[in-house]
């Protein structure tokens, strides 16, 4: 029955094999995602209350930027020494052994939550907003990089559109309960602690996968001789960014989105810490809006949104997201002081981002070298993608100097429209490259 409903929703699996082994990725990614949801909301309110968000929340992302490059040469290092499984054992093991320490951390009366003065010194606070941040740029990106690894172009069609769909189901699960009003808390810190038990849930999930599914669906679309050449160097993948047309356009569309996405979201942000008093009261607030992204992503899913790339092909799947953020962005401009409004424009860029954009970029990566797959990816998944986010932060740092809300809203709008008219020719551009690609079955680069 599993299958029948599968094939419905995104075409015909070969075997119940192939309809288990992307179920049981879908149930790995599905608790990744629910714990990054869960935390994601937290990791504000939390910084809020320590730091003060207000007045310090851009410069969270910039400071998050400078602990991405020692991640991503540690990454690298490992995925040359070790195999890729054990590398997700042991980096998750090193956030579920941390997750626990900052629950005891927030617990703790003079350090914790318990001393409300906030302050910009208040270096717990700091720490655990690049904790999260680094849970959401390593984990994921780790997990797409293992999953296009050992998935054929066909098979991830069918296979990571219901991935995406399991990853929504934990986007609402998460924050749906493990909030502050669900189950009464007065802060966020033991829901931290139960995130450190969901982590650890999802190492021995990830091992149940690898070790019991079937060798043949764990195939790469490479050969195995390219497997087996020498391991390339660290740099060897930044180097390959920037002298490959095709590699510089899937970074160009992941960081536009990120820059203008990150803007959008830091006014939701302030909007939400002017409106509500207590840590409790935003983590209840943002943990509602992460199960609204959920549930939009989740629908758009059922409905079947993958069938835009598999009917209408990899171009207009790329270009659906630009254009959705470009009527965003009016609609900000054109109501700068409502939260709803900012709460249901954030909503649905994400949603449309994780139901369709996400698992059609993670394909782009599919006919490319396992130095592209594992080195590059890392560079544009991390360093490139937090990259943005915190050139996004230094422009929300001049927004003070602007002395209103809406004529910085005004100029970010006119720049980010211009912006979007690129996103989309290298949509197109990268998107061409692909289908010639698979269809001679060559890689790109």
């Amino acid at each position: 029955m599993l299958k029948r409903i599968a094939t419905a929703l995104w075409g015909k699996f070969e075997s119940w094999a192939e309809v288990r082994k992307f179920l049981l990725m879908a149930i790995t990614f599905g608790l990744i995602i629910g714990v990054y949801w869960t935390l994601r909301p937290i990791k504000d309110s939390i910084f809020d209350a320590l730091v003060d968000g207000k007045q310090w929340l851009w410069a969270a992302k910039l400071v998050s930027l400078f602990f991405i490059v020692p991640l991503v040469v540690l990454y690298s290092k490992l995925i040359d020494t070790y195999p890729r499984n054990k590398v997700f054992y042991g980096l998750l093991g090193v956030y579920t052994l941390l997750t626990i320490g900052f629950a005891l951390a927030f617990m703790h009366p003079t350090i914790g939550l318990a001393n409300k003065a906030a302050s910009g010194d208040r270096w717990l606070g700091w720490a655990w907003y690049v904790f999260v941040e680094s849970y959401g740029s390593l984990i994921v990106a780790l997990f797409w990089v293992i999953a296009t690894d050992i998935t054929l172009p066909e098979s991830a069609k069918r296979g990571f559109p219901l991935i995406a769909l399991f990853g929504q189901m934990g986007n609402i699960l998460g924050p749906r309960y493990l909030n502050t009003k669900y189950l009464g808390l007065s802060n966020s810190a033991p829901i931290v602690a139960i995130c450190s038990g969901l982590m650890f849930l999802t190492i021995l999930m990830f091992w149940y996968f690898w070790t019991s599914t079937p060798h043949r669906l764990l195939a790469s679309y490479h050969s195995k001789e390219e497997e087996k050449v020498a391991e390339p160097g660290f740099f060897e993948g930044l180097k390959l960014l920037f002298s490959k047309p095709y590699l510089i356009g899937i970074f160009f569309i992941v960081s536009v989105y990120e820059i203008i996405v990150t803007v959008i979201d830091y006014h939701f942000k302030q909007s939400t810490f002017g409106a509500f008093s207590t840590e409790a009261e935003k983590s209840a607030f943002l943990s509602g809006y992460a199960e609204t992204v959920g549930w939009i992503a989740t629908i758009c899913l059922i409905l079947g949104i993958s069938n835009i790339q598999r009917v209408l092909g990899m171009r207009v799947s790329l270009i659906c997201l630009p254009v959705l953020i470009a009527v965003a962005i009016v609609l900000i401009v054109l109501n700068p002081d409502s939260l709803m409004i900012a709460f249901w424009i954030m909503g649905l860029s994400k949603a449309i981002n994780y139901a369709l954009n996400q698992p059609t970029l993670k394909q782009l990566y599919i006919p490319t070298t396992k130095e592209a797959r594992y080195k590059t990816q890392g560079w544009i998944e991390m360093f490139g993608s937090r990259g943005a986010k915190a050139s996004a932060s230094l422009v929300n740092g001049l927004r003070p100097a602007v002395g209103s809300v809406a004529p910085f809203l005004y100029a970010f709008g006119i720049a980010s429209l211009g912006i979007i008219g690129v996103w989309i020719v290298l949509a197109t551009y990268v998107s061409k490259v692909y289908n010639k690609a698979v269809d001679r079955n060559e890689v790109v680069c």
